[in-house]
């Protein structure tokens, strides 16, 4: 029993010279006793008030980077109380998980009103199925392929996320494919034989009319609407989270997200300078849903001169909308003779009347191109504004939506058709009677590739042709190489669907390197996410299009801009961008 106890007492000092024996392996392995020397030594120099604080410091500047532990994605409301997709990042920052950010992205689905209530059940059913499916990506498969990355490593982040879409893609086509063949084997089975109709009979004449003549002239079809770009189901998850991942990763380094993403561009070399995207708000709104004959001017956006600071900007739009609201709510005027008012009316007119657009500004009943071009230069003239000099303006024509394919031409107004090439003569004459009009953004269909060139070249530089809807998706002009179909001088950037950071740095690249312009805008359907301004910021954007300053989900995003701004004066850093007043200058010689 005694030797049985001594022979226990006797290993216990074994066991604990080896328990020491490790300890100072692994204390020595991780250079422990060296830099706790040097920390001792140092705090007793520099005898700092919270001694704890600047062992704290030390000590974190030492510990590993930190890495992705879980992404979550949710199915959240958009500012039009529509779902769409939020993703949170938590990551291991010594030894423990810690949520860092969370970023909302808007759907790529566009907002029409009155629309057939089928047509909206339809696209409510695959908006829903799109959120879902990308909330089960990034919960699932996508958190477990990030987990262990360092957020700081975005082109490993993005590369691994391609990979993952390319994959999903791929399976899509399977799938597909294997449904064809499976609907192929049905026709096989031979239908049941029918007998064929009767001829149909000869259509009868209408009285006096000739044998082999034509009641009216066949009007030249119209080139077909070209398929829809094919948007993947769910893949709203990868822009999502690539922009998740440069969030926390600014956040972790203590940086702006604008300048985060500025590193990112030109290669972790923090440029001397950052320049503000001039302002494009939206004031009113005469398209195809608007209640008045108009239909050809979806957005009237005004653009502040560049040298004005981004706050005067606002302020100046701020002014402009309180006239036009003034105006609206103004009894109308006494009938009489013809002649045209203030307002852009004629008098006896149907007064204009506006009510709130998911584009946050008001949609007005207006019945003429006139009008609403009218209704602006009154407002300028109230508050004494040079149209043409402190103020211009940009039209958001969105033609893709006023094609009446039975006719082959453009409703650009109710009852009143136009060809492709009549479209031309009109813009041409809208310009030349309205100066101060400097963008024109989808003017044409991007079928009507003709028409691109021939606007183009008819106004020059005095106008500037904007490519939006006409535009192909950011991963496709990548895929091309190439921005010059249709002919424009640039392009509406949006970030949605499976656009990653990466691709959002390479084609702001390539935009640049073809000298066209870069404008960032916001979707329809916009969420109240912020960091499209940081993106448009840090990558230099030359126009940030962020609609009109009524609702919440866009007036937040022209609080960042003021913020961002400010920051900028600060810092010293607040650049002049030389092209734009070269381009504002340019229009009017």
């Amino acid at each position: 029993m005694g030797e049985a106890g001594r022979g226990r007492s006797g290993g216990i000092p074994r066991e604990l010279q080896k328990l020491k024996q490790q300890a100072m392996e692994y204390y020595r392995e991780n250079d422990v006793p060296r830099r706790l020397e040097e920390l001792l030594n140092s705090t007793f120099y520099l005898q700092p008030a919270d001694v704890y604080g600047h062992l704290a410091n030390y000590f974190s500047k030492l510990a590993k980077p930190p890495t992705i532990c879980k992404i979550v994605g949710r199915n959240v409301l958009d500012g039009l109380g529509l779902p769409t997709l939020q993703v949170e990042i938590f990551c291991i920052i010594q030894n423990f998980p810690k949520s860092i950010c969370s970023v909302m992205i808007p759907t790529h689905f566009e907002v029409f009103e009155n629309t057939l209530p089928e047509l909206v059940e339809v696209q409510e059913m695959e908006r829903g199925l799109a959120v879902s499916t990308a909330v089960q990506w990034v919960n699932e498969a996508i958190t477990e392929e990030l987990q262990g990355v360092v957020p700081a490593n975005q082109a490993e982040v993005d590369r691994i996320l391609r990979t993952f879409l390319a994959n999903k893609v791929q399976e899509e086509k399977e799938r597909k494919e294997l449904e064809r063949i499976l609907e192929d084997s049905a026709i096989l089975v031979p239908p049941p034989q029918v007998p064929p109709p009767p001829p149909p009979p000869p259509p009868n004449r209408k009285k006096g009319q000739k044998a082999g003549r034509k009641e009216s002239l066949i009007e030249k079809p119209v080139v077909p609407a070209e398929p829809a770009e094919p948007v993947l189901c769910g893949s709203m998850a990868i822009g999502a989270v690539s922009l998740v991942v440069a969030k926390a990763s600014a956040m972790l380094a203590s940086v702006p997200l604008y300048l985060h993403v500025a590193l990112m561009k030109h290669g972790k070399e923090q440029p001397a300078t950052l320049t503000m995207p001039v302002l494009m708000g939206s004031v009113v709104s005469c398209g195809k849903s608007s209640p008045g004959k108009l239909n050809l001017m979806k957005e009237v956006i005004c653009i502040p001169h560049p040298l004005l600071t981004a706050r005067q900007g606002v302020e100046m739009l701020q002014e402009i909308q309180k006239q036009i609201n003034k105006i609206l709510e103004a009894p109308p005027p006494p009938k009489a003779e013809n002649k045209k008012a203030h307002n852009g009316n004629k008098r006896g007119q149907q007064p204009i009347s506006g009510k709130m657009s998911h584009l946050g500004c008001l949609t007005i009943n207006c019945d003429t191109i006139d009008q609403p071009l009218l209704l602006i230069q009154g407002v300028c003239t109230n508050l004494e504004l040079d149209l043409g000099t402190n103020l211009h303006i940009a039209i958001n024509c969105a033609a893709h939506e006023l094609m009446d394919y039975n006719r082959g031409k453009y409703e650009v107004m109710a009852g009143s058709h136009k060809s492709a090439a009549e479209m031309v003569d009109l813009y041409v004459e809208l310009i030349n009677k309205y100066p101060f009009i400097i963008a024109l953004i989808d003017p044409f269909r991007k079928e009507d590739s003709e028409q691109w060139d021939s606007i183009c070249s008819a106004l020059g530089s005095s106008c500037y042709i904007i490519a939006g809807n006409a535009s192909k998706s950011i991963s496709k002009l990548l895929e091309l190489g190439s921005i010059d179909i249709p002919r424009s001088h640039g392009l509406i950037l949006k970030h949605t669907n499976e656009t990653t950071m990466s691709d959002l740095a390479e084609m702001t690249s390539l935009i640049d390197s073809k000298k066209h312009i870069a404008i960032f805008g916001s979707t329809e359907g916009e969420s109240p996410d912020d960091s499209l301004v940081d993106l448009a910021v840090g990558l230099g954007g030359r126009f940030i299009k962020l609609g009109g300053l009524f609702r919440g989900e866009r007036v937040t995003k022209y609080n960042r801009l003021l913020t961002i701004e400010e920051e900028l004066v600060q810092n010293g850093t607040l650049g002049m961008c030389v092209l734009l007043l070269l381009l504002f200058s340019l229009s009017h010689e």
